[in-house]
């Protein structure tokens, strides 16, 4: 886990578009999840969501929220001593490659009562 900096997270006013952006970020990299040799490395990536279609609310008891389908695309990269990888990617709900995002927000346990 990682503190981001403050304004990597942004949503729109509006609520129909979101970026997340981090650069540089120092973590350690261990090889295998929990593995004894450490090295610092670090990453940076950068995500942006689109809504692509109305929201619709959902709820029940203990939760409610407003969620659209969205367009997502994003870039990562990671650089430890001699060794770095990049890459891109994307997801468009409203085609037929497959997956999908969603934009919105929520409350857990708001309706809940102690």
């Amino acid at each position: 886990m990682v503190e981001l900096s403050q304004g990597a997270f942004e949503v729109t006013r509006n609520g129909t578009a979101a970026n997340l952006r981090a650069s540089n970020v120092p973590v350690i990299d261990s090889f295998q999840f929990g593995g004894t040799t450490q090295v610092p490395a670090t990453v940076s990536y950068s995500m942006k969501w689109q809504a692509s279609g109305p929201f619709e609310k959902h709820g029940d008891a203990t939760f409610s929220g407003s969620f659209a389908p969205a367009r997502v695309e994003g870039s990562f990269s990671g650089r430890e001593l001699g060794f770095s990888f990049s890459g891109t990617g994307a997801v468009n709900p409203n085609s037929s490659g497959g997956g999908y995002a969603l934009l919105g927000h929520e409350a857990n346990g708001k309706r809940l009562h102690p």
